[in-house]
C-alpha cells in the first residue's frame, strides 16, 4: 500500500560585524513566511506523502514516536473561528491535532482573555490531518502535540480568509539592536500570556525567542515556578510554540527529556545571547553530504498504516466539538490545497 501511495504522489559568525549581524536578524528571524520558501519536497518522501493528505484517519486518537518523527492517528481540526480566537493560514491544512492540544488552545484563549487583556489568539500551525513531516516550515508538529500562537493579539474584526493567508507578522524585536526587544511593541499582556500558556500541567515547554526569554526573567514579578517551561529558541520572536506532553495512556508516544529544575534565567540563556551560537563553522575538507530525504519507512513503523488508513467524510466531521463549534459554514468547508505554501521559519 506505502508503495502505491509513493508511486501516486510521484505526479551565520564571529568574523560578522555587529550591524551585519543585526541586519542578518532583522531579515531573517522577522521575514516569516518568506524565509521557508523552498522548493516542494521529493516526490514519494514523508513530506511529499504526508502533505498530500488532506484528511485524518477514523478512529481514535493516537501520537505515534517523537514530535520531531513520527506521525498522528484521529485528529480533530481546530475549528476556523472562536469567541477568542481565530485560525491563521488556512490553505496550509495545518490546524489539526490531538483533542488534548486543541481543547488546550481554545481553554487558553478563554482563559487569557477572561484574566490577561489578551482579547484572543491568532493560531498558527499545528500539524497535518495526519501529523508527520511538514516540507516547510518546521521540523517537529508531527505528533499533534505542538502548536503555534502568534504574538499578534485578535483583532476585533473577523479576518477574511484572505486576510488570513496574508496578515504580516510582528516580531518583538528592535530591529537595530541584537536580541534586544522592541517596547513599542511588547506589552505587560504578552507576559501575562506566556505565563498563563505556562501554567497549565500539561504543557511542557514553550519555546520563545532568547530575547524574550531575558525579558521574562528581568521583568516577571509575579510566581516564576513555570518560568522555566519558557525556553530559549530562535526563531520566535512573532509567535510561541507551546509543547504538551504525551499523554497518559498514549502508546506509542516518545515524550521529550523533562526541563531542568530552575527558571531557566542562568548561563544557559546567557548562551543564547552571545557570540558562540553564531560563530563561524570550523572548515572542514569534505564537502557536506547531501541530507538524505526523509521516508515514511524512516518513521515508526505504524506511521505506514496511519498513510494507507481510510479518511473521515469530511472537514466538519473531524472538527473539534464534533459540529465545529465557532465555525463558519465559509471557511469550514473551503477547499484545502494538498501542499501547503511557504511556511513560517524553520524551528524545532
Amino acid at each position: 500500500m506505502v508503495s502505491l501511495l509513493v508511486r501516486t504522489f510521484q505526479t551565520i559568525g564571529q568574523t560578522i560585524g555587529k550591524f551585519s549581524l543585526i541586519a542578518t536578524i532583522s531579515t531573517g528571524l522577522i521575514a516569516g513566511d518568506a524565509l521557508a520558501q523552498q522548493a516542494g519536497p521529493t516526490p514519494g518522501s514523508a513530506k511529499a506523502i504526508f502533505g498530500a493528505v488532506t484528511l485524518p484517519t477514523q478512529g481514535p486518537t493516537q501520537s505515534i514516536g517523537f514530535y520531531a518523527k513520527g506521525c498522528l492517528a484521529g485528529a480533530v481540526a481546530l475549528p476556523t473561528d472562536g469567541p477568542t480566537w481565530q485560525a491563521m493560514r488556512l490553505s496550509r491544512n495545518r490546524r489539526w491535532g490531538r483533542p488534548d492540544m486543541i481543547g488546550l488552545l481554545e481553554r487558553l484563549s478563554r482563559d487569557a482573555a477572561k484574566h490577561d487583556g489578551w482579547p484572543g489568539l491568532l493560531v498558527g500551525d499545528i500539524s497535518q490531518p495526519r501529523g508527520g513531516p511538514m516540507f516547510n516550515g518546521h521540523a517537529s508538529h508531527q505528533i499533534g502535540l505542538d502548536a503555534d500562537v502568534w504574538l499578534t493579539p485578535m483583532p476585533p474584526h473577523k479576518l477574511t480568509v484572505a486576510e488570513r493567508e496574508t496578515l504580516p507578522f510582528t516580531s518583538m524585536l528592535a530591529k537595530d539592536k541584537f536580541l534586544t526587544i522592541n517596547d513599542r511593541v511588547w506589552t505587560p499582556a504578552h507576559a501575562r500570556l506566556l505565563m498563563r500558556a505556562a501554567s497549565y500541567p500539561e504543557v511542557e515547554r514553550i519555546f520563545v525567542n532568547p530575547a524574550i526569554k531575558k525579558k521574562m526573567c528581568d521583568t516577571w514579578t509575579g510566581d516564576r515556578s513555570n518560568l522555566g517551561k519558557l525556553r530559549p529558541e530562535y526563531g520566535h520572536d512573532s509567535h510561541f510554540h507551546i509543547r504538551i506532553r504525551c499523554p497518559a495512556g498514549s502508546v506509542g508516544c516518545t515524550p521529550q527529556a523533562p526541563v531542568a529544575a530552575g527558571d531557566g534565567c542562568d548561563k544557559t540563556l546567557a548562551w543564547w545571547l552571545g557570540p558562540e551560537p553564531w560563530a563561524k563553522p570550523k572548515p572542514d575538507t569534505k564537502p557536506p553530504a547531501k541530507p538524505r530525504e526523509i521516508m515514511v519507512s524512516d518513521l515508526p513503523r505504524a506511521c505506514q498504516a496511519v498513510v494507507a488508513a481510510p479518511p473521515v467524510a469530511s472537514v466538519r466531521a473531524a472538527t473539534y466539538g464534533a459540529t465545529g463549534i465557532g465555525a463558519s459554514a465559509e471557511t469550514e468547508t473551503m477547499p484545502i490545497s494538498g501542499n501547503t505554501p511557504p511556511g513560517q521559519i524553520p524551528q524545532q
